[in-house]
């Protein structure tokens, strides 16, 4: 067993020694590669070793860029160990945004796969994963032991960027210190155990990946880990690997719930937990999960990048038990506080936590936007009820107004999803010259369902005030998504956009 360091990197330090498996890597599904702890625990060491001969210092930025695999995490950890930031980026970015990412994060090496190596200006430096030679990873490591680097209290642990779906992404500085007290509380809040088995298909340069596998292995359990996303392979490694708890953001479930015939001739017995985050999720998709894992609880997260990311708890502090639809109670630590609300229990979510990041890299502005005093303003709208549980509400970025009332899209998304055909429902503002803006709603009917654009504006009229109906309705097979498997709601909005255009009402 390795000491704890307190570097994120040494996170599964005391399984160190473990002979259990830590990881089973389906990178090549028909022929996973399992992992122990103690094995995962030298190739981190390996990697750590090889940026020291490479001649990196501490603070210097090493980039991944790659589909999720065990070499992202031997990376991942090994470049904390060595007391470097490791910098994820987004595989579906163009070019432009990943050379952007590159140059302002001032990356001394980017780990990526061969054919990603062109998203990559020529003169970075680029190790290939499984390749042979000076920018091969095979001869890259350095097998061997190695003691960590110690973090100070503001030592850099990570830096991962913001999507930048509203400008160019920002890196968040995201320390030690703070990281390793989130996952301490999320083993805890959570239960998790080294009996534990879990699945990640969500890309590990998000925020969503990143704590499930942490969490996992810092509670010495096991992890499979998918590529990237495919409804059919998630659910058959349900019954394979005797899965005990699913991860994933709330597009993924849906997509697994039209899996209908595969769902049902697996077993799903062993599943006792669905963690769902990263986007908001409806009542609807939770019943259809709850019909499907009828022994499992399913639990709503909230968290933001820059926030810690995670804020809320599982458990309440007078041991209450949680309301389905809550994404939680505060941490031990954690301080809220709601602005700008129409009461004291709803607003803008600011907190102040030892996970809140040290600021935005190389943006002081932006930086003082957004944190004050320690305080950090999500831009998110929460609600507390009585018993201190939040629900979140939206974002402030989401809320638009039509004739002077404010639309929160998924209250309108809900209120579509209860529809007996309508299997999942997205709603973005569509430009208005009367109404400033108006709803527009794309819809994935349930297999074998017909119905009319007619048909359901008058299931929305019918189930909430006129001003949320949608005006425009879209039938689609399937919704676009963005890089985090969450929906891409630019291209929807674009598409809403054109169509008010066409019809002259913009």
């Amino acid at each position: 067993m390795r000491p704890d360091t307190g570097n994120l990197g040494d996170v599964f330090s005391a399984h160190s020694d473990s002979d259990n498996i830590a990881i089973i890597d389906l990178w090549d599904p028909a022929r996973p590669s399992k992992i122990t702890h103690c094995q995962l625990n030298d190739t981190v060491n390996a990697l750590a070793r090889g940026l020291v001969q490479a001649g990196l210092q501490t603070g210097d930025r090493v980039g991944i860029l790659s589909l999720n695999r065990v070499e992202f995490l031997e990376v991942l950890f090994g470049a904390m160990r060595a007391g470097c930031v490791p910098v994820m980026i987004n595989t579906k970015l163009p070019a432009e945004q990943v050379r952007y990412i590159a140059q302002d994060s001032e990356v001394k090496i980017v780990f990526c796969e061969k054919n990603l190596r062109a998203l990559c200006d020529e003169k970075t430096r680029c190790v290939i994963f499984g390749g042979r030679g000076r920018d091969g990873y095979l001869d890259f490591v350095d097998p061997g032991p190695f003691e960590s680097f110690v973090p100070g209290p503001f030592d850099i642990a990570e830096q991962p960027y913001t999507s930048g779906s509203t400008g160019r992404p920002k890196g968040v500085l995201l320390h030690h210190v703070g990281q390793r007290w989130m996952i301490s509380q999320l083993i805890d809040s959570r239960d998790i155990t080294s009996e534990d088995c879990g699945i990640i298909a969500a890309p590990l340069y998000h925020k969503n990946a990143l704590l499930a596998i942490k969490s996992a292995l810092g509670a010495g359990g096991c992890v499979v880990l998918l590529a990237k996303f495919d409804a059919a392979n998630y659910i058959r490694c349900i019954s394979e690997f005797g899965l005990t708890m699913l991860t994933g953001v709330p597009t993924m479930y849906a997509l697994l719930l039209q899996q209908e015939k595969l769902l049902e001739q697996t077993d799903l017995s062993s599943v006792r937990t669905l963690s769902m985050g990263s986007a908001p999720a409806s009542e609807v998709l939770l019943d259809n999960l709850q019909k499907v894992f009828p022994q499992a609880r399913i639990n709503l997260n909230y968290g933001i990048t820059e926030g810690g990311p995670v804020l809320l708890s599982w458990k309440h502090a007078r041991e209450l038990e949680k309301p389905r639809m809550s994404v939680g109670y505060p941490l031990p630590g954690v301080e809220i506080r709601l602005v700008d609300g129409p009461n004291k229990n709803e607003g803008v979510l600011h907190t102040r936590n030892p996970g809140v990041m040290i600021g935005y890299h190389n943006l002081p502005d932006e930086t003082a936007k957004s944190l004050d005093n320690g305080w950090l303003d999500t831009g998110d709208i929460l609600r507390r009820d009585e018993a201190g549980w939040f629900y979140f509400v939206g974002r402030v970025d989401d809320m638009f107004v039509t004739g002077g009332e404010n639309i929160y899209p998924g209250d309108v998304e809900t209120m579509l999803e209860r529809h007996d055909d309508v299997m999942q429902a997205v709603v973005v503002p569509a430009p208005n010259a009367l109404k400033a803006h108006v709803p527009h709603a794309f819809i994935v009917l349930r297999p074998g369902c017909t119905v009319t654009e007619d048909e359901i504006k008058q299931h929305a009229l019918a189930n909430a005030p006129a001003y949320a109906h949608p005006r425009r309705v879209y039938f689609v097979t399937e919704l676009p998504l963005a890089g985090t498997n969450k929906i891409d709601l630019k291209i929807l909005k674009q598409r809403a956009a054109k169509t008010a255009e066409v019809d002259g009402t913009a």
